[in-house]
C-alpha cells in the first residue's frame, strides 16, 4: 500500500502559475503509474494528467494540454504538476492517485483505475 500527500495548492490570479506536489511513501514508488485529478464544487472528479512509472510517457486532458506539465522524481518519491496560464475554471481540489502496474506505458484516466488517493490540495484561480 502507498500513502500519498499533496502540497503546494493556493490562490493565484488568472494567467499565473502554480505547482503542486504529491509525496508518496510505503512502497516502491517506481512501481506505480501516477495521475492527477481535480474536483470543482458541484462537479465530478475528473482526470487531469498522468505519467508512467519511469516518467517517459505522459497523458493530458484536452482542457489542460499545453498549459500543465506532469513530472516525477522517483528518487524523491514525488510527482509534480506544473500549472501555467491558469484560468478560473481550473479552480478545484487537486488529487494525486497511484496505480500499481507492470506496464511501462500510461493508459488510465478514470477514477476506478486508481486504488490509492491523496487527501487533495485546493487550487483557486481568481479572475
Amino acid at each position: 500500500q502507498v500513502q500519498l500527500v499533496e502540497s503546494g495548492g493556493g490562490l493565484v490570479q488568472a494567467g499565473g502559475s502554480l505547482s503542486v506536489s504529491c509525496a508518496a511513501s510505503g512502497r516502491t514508488f517506481s512501481n506505480y503509474a501516477m495521475g492527477w485529478f481535480r474536483q470543482a464544487p458541484g462537479k465530478e472528479r475528473e482526470f487531469v494528467a498522468g505519467i508512467s512509472r519511469s516518467g517517459s510517457s505522459t497523458y493530458y486532458a484536452d482542457s489542460v494540454k499545453g498549459r500543465f506539465t506532469i513530472s516525477r522524481d522517483n528518487a524523491k518519491n514525488t510527482v509534480f504538476l506544473q500549472m501555467n496560464s491558469l484560468k478560473p475554471e481550473d479552480t478545484a481540489v487537486y488529487y494525486c492517485a497511484a496505480r500499481n502496474t507492470y506496464s511501462m506505458g500510461y493508459y488510465w484516466t478514470t477514477l476506478n483505475d486508481f486504488a490509492y488517493w491523496g487527501q487533495g490540495t485546493q487550487v483557486t484561480v481568481s479572475s
